[in-house]
């Protein structure tokens, strides 16, 4: 088979069990003027192992959990954990109608009504109309609907899987849940870093909460733009006002006078294939001056310094105000006063909810009283997201905290919510967990799912269940260090240390830069008296991750206990 979205065309290999693998070998289907029809390979610049995740064979290069669900329709994955073997399933190799609309058999019997389950269309009566004194539209009528987009999200997004049960039209958050704004997706105002392809761009932007769906730019069947260049952007934005040198300051027709390049500045993944930021953001070089975040006139300028664009464009503007990116820009570096910030943020309903939601991740290392109100107000608010997120901030919570402000959330309409409630219920209550398991069960040729499983069984006091599923988690991959990691650590509650000392020391042999490998075999070394032997494994751990407070003050605390 071959698969992919122009440019990038990839092949599959058949493996026993059921397996497809992507080829790391791919064709540019661009035209030879524009660098396109040759072969070539999609890590160009690393050395991949065989024993690497990445590698063609390996579990990240499998098309039956990496790929398949968005390329093909009506995918049935049809994993068997204990074979570890797939029979996989698909109406159709490809995207069609049914995989955004559901199943069209209703439009078969009655032809020209419609007849399919899912409308994603504007039918809620709302329209858009030019408002004069701004020169941008407004929507007549609030969108009441997010079917659409949600349905777009399904597979324009970085998500996590939580159920099968894939229903065109059901809420996002009922099957899967959006990365937030993590430090190895995205930079700290939002602007996209790894391959996070759009919703989680599109849900900072203001078009979005102003009622902007994808259908307002993209013809959702032929894939193309409604209009090309600036053309798009003047359905809504009139062009006398935005699409001319008083706005933009650049000459007409050139780069600086294109609203993408300034607007939704572009990033490069998979060798060929660049694609734009869809925040829409406001170009920001005082950010990057501030705290380092890319902004679109240094894309160009690359011969000029951020504060040479800072200061244009303060004088075309006038100087921009304070921007939510710094306060997670706090909260990532454990900056003074970034509490604070973080809860101002979490409680301010006009900034986007992922924002809100990666600013409630972050508070979660944060324990105190001004986080937990923050947390606590969140746990009422409107958007799921938040209220997911809120749930999960609760792990530096007691014991009395959690049960009082995450068990009604185990009565949340949104599943997401629910399952991430029965998470951090699990060290103080025997919380309902038949929906949590089934979620990660959702992803059980994973073997992160089993670490998340025994974890959780392990913190419920089930141990058998816990080292059972840290096993599977072994078994589907010998190389995964976290199982090691925290098999080891089970052995500690229960008092077998001389079982988990082996585990770690092969975790090392693996992985010798996993700073949590060295910390446990450090503490591991402690308890067994042997705190000379400790120091190595805990300054390694210090080294390997400067950043982690915990590993650094417990190597300086016991260098200064052997000193004396």
């Amino acid at each position: 088979h071959t698969f992919g979205v122009t440019p990038l065309q990839q092949y599959l290999v058949q493996f026993p069990g059921g397996r497809y693998q992507v080829l790391p070998l791919c064709w540019d289907t661009r035209p030879a003027d524009e660098g396109g029809r040759r072969w070539f390979h999609i890590y160009p610049d690393e050395v991949i192992g065989h024993d690497d995740v990445l590698h063609w064979t390996g579990p990240n290069q499998n098309w039956n959990f990496m790929c398949a669900e968005c390329h093909s329709t009506d995918l049935k994955r049809n994993y068997d954990l204990q074979s570890d073997s797939y029979n996989t399933s698909w109406a159709e190799i490809d995207v069609s109608c049914e995989a955004c609309h559901g199943p069209g058999s209703r439009h078969i019997q009655r032809p020209g009504t419609g007849g399919f389950p899912v409308r994603l269309r504007d039918d809620d009566g709302g329209g858009w109309v030019m408002d004069m004194s701004s020169g941008t539209a407004k929507r007549t009528v609030p969108r009441r609907s997010r079917a659409q987009v949600e349905t777009c999200a399904r597979c324009h997004s970085r998500r996590r899987q939580i159920d099968d049960n894939v229903v065109p039209g059901r809420p996002l958050l009922d099957t899967h849940v959006p990365s937030l704004l993590g430090e190895r997706l995205y930079h700290a105002d939002g602007q996209i870093l790894d391959e996070v392809y759009v919703y989680g761009s599109f849900l900072q932007s203001r078009m979005y909460h102003e009622g902007v769906t994808c259908s307002d730019c993209h013809d959702p069947h032929s894939l193309k733009l409604l209009a090309p260049g600036n053309a798009l952007c003047a359905k809504c934005h009139l062009p006398d006002r935005f699409d001319a040198p008083g706005h933009h300051h650049h000459r007409s027709g050139g780069p600086g006078a294109s609203c993408v390049e300034c607007h939704m500045p572009s990033r490069t993944y998979m060798v060929v294939d660049p694609r734009h930021d869809h925040s829409f953001r406001v170009p920001r070089p005082d950010l990057t001056v501030r705290i380092g975040t890319p902004n679109a006139c240094n894309q160009c300028h690359r011969d000029r310094s951020a504060q040479w664009a800072a200061d244009a464009v303060d004088g075309w503007y006038g100087t921009r105000g304070p921007h939510w990116g710094e306060a997670l820009h706090a909260g990532r570096s454990g900056l003074p006063g970034a509490v604070d910030d973080l809860a101002g943020l979490v409680q301010d309903r006009k900034v986007p909810g992922i924002v809100r939601g990666s600013a409630l991740r972050l508070l979660s290392a944060y324990a105190g009283p001004t986080a937990l109100a923050a947390v606590e107000i969140a746990l009422a608010d409107p958007d799921p997201l938040v209220r997911a997120s809120a749930v999960g901030a609760l792990e530096f919570a007691g014991a009395q905290e959690r049960l009082r402000l995450a068990v009604p959330a185990l009565e949340d309409p949104v599943r997401a919510v629910r399952i991430s409630a029965a998470r951090v219920l699990a060290p103080v209550t025997a919380a309902p967990s038949a929906e949590f398991v089934a979620s990660e069960l959702t992803n059980a040729e994973r073997p992160e799912s089993h670490v998340n499983l025994g974890n959780f069984y392990g913190q419920q006091g089930r141990f058998e269940q816990a080292e059972s599923s840290y096993r599977t988690a072994l078994r589907l991959n010998p190389r995964h260090v976290p199982a090691y990691v925290n098999l080891a650590d089970l052995y500690r509650v229960i008092g077998h240390d001389d079982q988990g000392e082996p585990l770690l020391r092969t975790a090392l042999d693996i992985a010798p830069r996993s700073a949590p490998a060295h910390h446990a075999l450090g503490l591991l070394l402690i308890r067994q008296g042997k705190k000379p032997q400790a120091l190595d494994p805990l300054r390694r751990a210090a080294e390997l991750a400067p950043d982690n407070a915990r590993f650094v003050y417990v190597y300086k605390e016991l260098e200064r206990a052997l000193r004396q």
